[in-house]
């Protein structure tokens, strides 16, 4: 795998992965009352997370589109 995330898009990932993930589990919010939805932000909260670990993104790789710097 070849890195294709930056150091800008990586902490936005991480931002991102961490209130995707916390947002469901604050209680007392009418927006993630359903039960899909939570499960839904979960997902995606973990699936940035780990871009962000692993600084590499198979979407970014399918449109040729690369954040860092070539080495």
């Amino acid at each position: 795998m070849a890195v294709n995330v930056g150091n800008a898009d990586r902490l936005l990932r991480l931002v991102a992965g961490v209130v995707l993930i916390g947002a469901p589990l604050i209680g007392g919010m009418g927006l993630f009352g359903m039960t899909w939805l939570n499960y839904v932000m979960i997902v995606a909260g973990i699936v940035m997370l780990a871009t962000s670990a692993m600084r590499f993104c198979p979407l970014y790789t399918i449109f040729g589109i690369r954040t860092c710097k070539v080495k």
